[in-house]
């Protein structure tokens, strides 16, 4: 573990475990939350013999609590000075939710053209945009975003319970079985990062507008959602990003929810590993 200093001075946390020799899997969390989000991806592949790589966004988790940066572009650029910081090479790069956008961007603006990149998986993600507009008529509506700035504004704490507790994991479905330490994570690692930074994170991950990078990307490229996502619905997210990728293919989980990874990290961990090997 240690941290990385970006050229904007602000300190950006990783952690990078396993043989430094074996290849790379860099791992992107999604908003409000932080790299401990993939424990149990990071632990299956590092024990499977892999080197696995993961990151705190700027104002998330134990990075710096900056006031500024709170975008793509510089998402990106963090990620790019990790990398380079550890001079990884041949790195499957995996983004869950906003860090799917996270991970999008740098692969198509950094991770190619430096030829760092072998392959990249988006999970749940946010491309190619969130936002309903008259060229993206089956978006959210702004109002919808409007309503998580209110939220976290007037009472973060509550909100980042609500989340978790309900649309989050999909335990407000009948008959779901509620896991109270994911609830309980999901909380810790919202409150460790600053709300400004997640308030401003709100606009980067629904109005960024990822189709020319999703148009870019050339390594072959797994997007992964659940038909359930009430967070990121696949309509209008998954099923356009694969159409827009050179080399893209598309695996639909029915009836999971947008928090798969910790629901059913089983299957997906599974699933990672024979496209990472393949």
């Amino acid at each position: 573990m240690g941290y990385v200093t970006t050229k904007d001075g602000v300190e950006i946390f990783y952690k990078d475990w396993g043989p430094k020799d074996a290849q790379p899997i860099v791992f992107h969390h999604g908003w409000p939350l932080s790299s401990d989000d993939w424990d149990a991806q990071m632990m299956f592949f590092v024990l499977n013999g892999y080197r696995v790589v993961a990151h705190d966004r700027r104002g998330h988790g134990r990075s710096t609590q900056v006031s500024d940066g709170h975008d793509m572009d510089h998402y990106a650029a963090d990620i790019a000075a990790v990398v380079e910081h550890l001079d990884l090479r041949d790195a499957v790069h995996i983004g869950h939710s906003t860090g799917g956008g996270e991970a999008t961007r740098y692969v198509a603006r950094h991770g190619q053209p430096q030829g760092r990149a072998a392959k990249l998986v988006i999970i749940g993600a946010v491309p190619p945009l969130m936002l309903q507009t008259p060229a993206n008529p089956g978006g959210l509506p702004l109002s919808v975003f409007d309503g998580f700035r209110k939220a976290l504004a007037d009472n973060r704490a509550q909100f980042f319970l609500d989340v978790p507790s309900g649309p989050f994991y999909g335990f407000n479905r009948a008959g779901a079985a509620t896991i109270e330490g994911a609830i309980r994570n999901w909380w810790r690692q919202g409150m460790m990062g600053s709300a400004k930074a997640h308030y401003e994170g709100i606009k980067a991950f629904s109005e960024t507008d990822f189709t020319e990078d999703l148009k870019a990307i050339e390594v072959p490229t797994l997007v992964m959602h659940g038909d359930d996502d009430q967070i990121v619905p696949i309509a209008d997210s998954a099923l356009l990003s694969v159409k827009l990728l050179r080399n893209g293919t598309l695996k639909v989980y029915e009836g999971y929810p947008h928090g798969m990874c910790t629901t059913h990290a089983d299957v997906i961990n599974t699933d990672l590993l024979v496209f990472v090997k393949g």
